[in-house]
């Protein structure tokens, strides 16, 4: 019998997700509205349900691994959600969360790794820990295996800043530009299906491609590559009176993430370790 794996969440994630573990058994995918699954052939289950009723979970084997994409509420301290879905399961399945970067907080550039105690700055860092740490008892109460991904920025096809640059929308100049962190799409679903498979996966894992460069020398870069001007950039007194508070939010938060353990015990091979060649890989035709 093929092996059951469970996606909570086809967005955009969700649905590469599923099509890369239909290689490897079966797959069935939760989203709370039918439009959000339409576009997947019927060699898919799916299931239609709000993630924090029973119904989302009566139709999980015992043993399906479970890998979890959904975000949490946009308000509050935690993810009620989450927790729900978890307290419905049953049998002895193992859960793969994809969580963020962002739990680890302002780090002044510093090189970060997994033993690094999370200290989130932003509501909605605070709420991600929180769902890490439901996951986390729940696993120990239950003695059953789980996994974190601590996702750093994603891009690929469809999430370039093609349209911020045609716009001329300002960035950071590149004097007052930290460290940035990222991951391409594909690479994001081979350390989602190496943790959904291996048999003793680690227990939490930083994604990102290794690659440190800035948000604004991304840009720059997308913008060579897509034959666009560069961006128009700002300095770090203007830039924090007109940006978004969620856009500097992410820029006042300074990191480096360490990928060792994402190589090495999760045993993924990056394909776009370059982000010229991801970005490339990217545009659209």
């Amino acid at each position: 019998m093929k092996t059951q794996f469970v996606i909570a969440g086809a967005g955009y994630t969700g649905r590469r997700l599923a099509a890369r573990l239909l290689q490897q058994g079966a797959v069935t995918v939760i989203a709370r509205r039918a439009a959000s699954v339409d576009s997947l052939d019927d060699n898919f289950d799916k299931i239609i349900a709000e993630l924090d009723t029973a119904a989302a979970t009566s139709q999980i084997d015992a043993d399906a691994t479970i890998i979890y994409l959904a975000p949490p509420p946009t308000a509050g301290e935690d993810d009620p959600t989450f927790s729900a879905f978890l307290a419905n399961l049953h049998g002895n399945p193992r859960v793969v969360y994809i969580s963020t970067s962002g739990v680890y907080g302002d780090c002044d550039g510093a090189l970060v790794d997994e033993s690094r105690e999370p200290a989130p700055q932003t509501a909605r860092a605070l709420r991600r820990v929180a769902a890490e740490q439901a996951l986390q008892d729940w696993s120990r109460d239950h003695n059953r295996q789980q996994v974190i991904l601590r996702v750093s920025g994603i891009y690929g096809p469809g999430r370039l800043p093609l349209e911020r640059l045609r716009r001329r929308t300002p960035v950071l100049r590149a004097e007052d530009a930290g460290p940035g962190n990222r991951i391409h799409i594909d690479d994001l679903v081979s350390c989602c299906v190496q943790a959904a498979t291996l048999a003793t996966p680690p227990a939490v894992v930083n994604v990102c491609d290794g690659n440190h460069m800035s948000s604004t020398e991304f840009t720059r870069l997308v913008a060579t590559e897509a034959g666009l001007p560069p961006p128009r950039e700002i300095p770090l007194d203007q830039a924090r009176k007109e940006f978004t508070a969620m856009r500097w939010s992410f820029l006042a938060e300074s990191r480096r993430l360490d990928n060792t353990c994402m190589r090495e015990r999760l045993k993924v091979e990056l394909r776009y370790p370059d982000p010229r060649a991801g970005i490339r890989a990217s545009l659209p035709p």
